[in-house]
């Protein structure tokens, strides 16, 4: 047999073509005419032959006889299965007419005629051949395990060859799947993250009808996330958190027992999930392999359910196994991390502010993302309070480090300096301060490299000015109107002083800040990036900010990390003000986690935006977008949220905020949320700008949609 291939049936699947008799083989096998063939009739047929024949019909693995010196072909209900749409009429023809397109490959027709020629039997466990998928034309590749004897007659003189062959391309892709999904786990970080690798690969590796894998929660509980065959998941959702099911120490569900007691277990036939079935799609599992992770870190485990008995060989046992010792690897690193990065991320996101003042004409808004790997405390802080005067206060600062001292440093840094502004506001007098200060930190540490670069500056709203000091930080850039509609965007010609620590006398600069005017205040990581100069990346953000479609400031914040393609593997900390033309107007709704809040926040959301005659067109969008935010940070996070409404003049915004510690929304290219609704795809479609925030607990998840001129 050449290899060309379908798909190896069991004994009891009849072949394509013709039904199975009662002997087995083909009723084409039978009923063909050999005496046109050099077999001649079946009745002359030599002893020795006809025994072979007869082997060949009667077994359920692939087989063939290739006869006389042209080789022609008879074969079972087996082989007919793998020649696909090739048979009936490969019966009685040449091997070398049937295999035309692979007869001349090396290992094909050459291993046969030799074995017909000399008598040299051949056996190759793995050889990699063309595929013809069923009675179709579709053509892949396939491995096969095939074995040429010489088939001598009752005189001992070679009259043809035997064939056996088995398509082993499952089991080869089946390791090929776990090399991969060895690479694929040692990119994850968290558990989210391993639960998305390990469900995607047993769906794709053992085709089960639904995949499980569960983690003890730490401190007695379990949850359980599932991956049910046919869901359909876009990129997007793959990036979101996975939706766990929590349940309690004693939960008696097969993963759950096998990560208990530490053995695997396998029901071939019955109801594994009676018990614990939460809907149909657990109640229709008939059969089920559940094995533990296999680590003592974390108590975890991976099971594979299915509709219709299933039998588990022993090479695919031992699949499953090396399966859920390299998942409960990475779970065990993924533990690790969480906690370190939940421990680094708490220190930072504790020594920011975690509220920004609510002033009626000056619009506040930031935004910080961890550089690295996320798993360190940096030095980048923002502030922005009142001051006795009634004045705003706005600072963006970088302590160099990316370790729990450089955390430390920036949070004796921000408390010094709103200290400092408290009693003098002057902003050289501010800086002057906290020059003294960090030469007194390097000092007490013993060293001279304490590099720290602020950026201060007092808002007088009733003035309408900016004044600036900065030491040793990027310029900050202001976004303003023009006569014409348009806007441009400037960076504040600001003295620059040296760092701080240096005994400099950082000069001041006071500039004009109207209404309609947006402040950007950024930190190196916005601009900076590898093999581009400085300039480069600061004409690059003020473009993009003066491009940006409103002055919002929390519009401009996500405009600003995004602005410069590439990576960076510092800090990212923005802090934007906008004078607004006309105070706004807010609100703002506590959502409890409950199944009914959705439903309550589209009821106060419509009330609310008709009250203050928002256009109807404005009200459906919104509505609409806010209740699937909603329903996203109950079922992501698992908390209570938080809605707050803010209407101007030119712009509603809309922002969503829950409490979890498990991770933000991702923005990703995106046209729906499949199995969790339309999701950000119709945040995307309906929305002005949309874009994520980190928070000190959780996050928030926001959008803009441009409000029409009132009539």
């Amino acid at each position: 047999m050449p290899g060309t291939v379908g798909r190896v049936p069991t004994p009891a699947t009849p072949g394509p073509g013709a039904p199975r008799g009662s002997g087995g083989p083909p009723v084409g096998v039978l009923a063909h005419d050999w005496a046109a063939t050099p077999l001649g009739p079946a009745d002359d047929w030599d002893v020795a032959v006809q025994a072979v024949v007869e082997l060949i019909l009667a077994s359920p693995m692939p087989m063939a006889l290739a006869y006389g010196d042209d080789l022609v072909l008879l074969y079972n209900a087996g082989y007919a299965e793998l020649l696909g749409s090739k048979h009936p009429s490969a019966l009685g023809r040449p091997a070398a007419e049937v295999f035309a397109e692979i007869w001349a490959l090396p290992g094909v027709g050459a291993v046969i005629e030799r074995c017909y020629r000399q008598g040299e039997p051949f056996l190759e466990k793995e050889s990699t051949l063309p595929l013809v998928h069923g009675h179709s034309a579709t053509v892949e590749q396939a491995v096969f395990t095939r074995g040429y004897s010489p088939v001598r007659d009752s005189a001992g003189q070679i009259v043809g060859v035997l064939t056996v062959a088995t398509e082993t391309t499952h089991v080869t892709e089946q390791l090929q799947s776990l090399s991969e999904v060895a690479a694929a786990l040692a990119g994850t970080l968290t558990l989210d993250d391993v639960a998305r690798v390990a469900l995607r690969y047993a769906i794709t590796t053992f085709d089960p009808d639904q995949a499980s894998f569960a983690v003890d929660e730490g401190g007695g509980g379990w949850r359980m996330v599932r991956r049910v065959r046919g869901e359909l998941l876009d990129e997007a959702d793959e990036r979101l958190p996975p939706l766990w099911r929590r349940a309690a120490a004693d939960w008696s569900a097969p993963v759950v027992q096998a990560a208990r007691s530490g053995a695997p277990s396998f029901a071939r036939d019955g109801q594994p999930l009676r018990d614990t079935a939460v809907d149909r799609h657990d109640q229709k599992i008939r059969a089920m392999a559940a094995l533990p992770l296999g680590t003592s870190v974390v108590r975890g485990g991976l099971a594979v359910g299915y509709q219709v008995p299933h039998t588990w060989s022993p090479a695919e046992r031992a699949l499953l196994a090396a399966s859920a010792e390299l998942i409960g690897q990475a779970a065990e690193r993924a533990r690790r991390f969480e906690t370190q990065h939940g421990t680094a991320q708490l220190l930072q996101r504790s020594m920011l502010p975690e509220h920004l003042p609510d002033l009626p004409r000056l619009r506040i808004a930031a935004r910080y993302d961890p550089g690295v790997d996320g798993n360190a405390a940096g030095g980048d802080f923002y502030d922005a309070f009142l001051l006795p005067n009634g004045a705003l206060g706005v600072v963006l600062g970088d302590v160099a480090g990316h370790d729990v001292q450089a955390a430390a440093r920036m949070g004796q840094v921000r408390a010094a300096l709103r200290a400092l502004a408290l009693a003098d506001p002057t902003p050289d007098a501010v800086l002057a301060g906290l020059d003294r200060l960090v030469t007194s930190l390097g000092a007490e540490a013993g060293t001279h490299e304490l590099f720290v670069t602020v950026a201060f500056g007092v808002i007088d709203a009733e003035r309408q000015e900016l004044t600036l000091s900065s030491a040793g930080h990027p310029a900050p850039l202001i976004r303003r109107s023009d006569p014409d509609g348009r806007f441009h965007a400037e960076y504040v010609d600001v003295p620059a002083g040296p760092p701080l620590g240096l005994a400099g006398r950082p000069g001041t600069t006071t500039v004009a800040f109207r209404p309609g005017d947006t402040l950007l205040l950024f930190s190196d990581g916005v601009v900076e990036r590898r093999r581009q100069s400085l300039s480069a990346g600061l004409a690059t953000l003020s473009d993009a900010i003066a491009k940006a479609g409103s002055g919002d400031p929390r519009a401009l914040c996500a405009v600003a990390t995004a602005a410069v393609p590439g990576g960076t593997e510092d800090d990212v900390a923005v802090l934007a003000v906008e004078h607004a033309l006309k105070p706004s107007r807010s609100a703002s709704m506590e959502v409890p986690a409950e199944p009914t809040a959705p439903s309550r926040v589209r009821h106060w959301l419509t009330g609310q935006l008709t009250e203050w005659q928002v256009a109807e067109s404005v009200i459906g969008a919104a509505v609409l977008c806010t209740s699937e935010l909603t329903t996203n940070a109950l079922l992501h996070a698992g908390t209570a949220a938080r809605v707050e409404i803010d209407l101007s003049a030119e712009r509603l915004l809309v922002s969503v905020a829950d409490s979890g510690t498990r991770g933000t929304v991702t923005r990703a290219r995106t046209d729906t949320l499949s199995s969790r609704g339309r999701g950000l795809g119709l945040i995307e479609e309906l929305s002005d700008a949309w874009g994520t925030d980190p928070s000190v607990r959780g996050s928030t998840v926001w959008f803009e949609i441009l409000t029409p001129p009132h009539p």
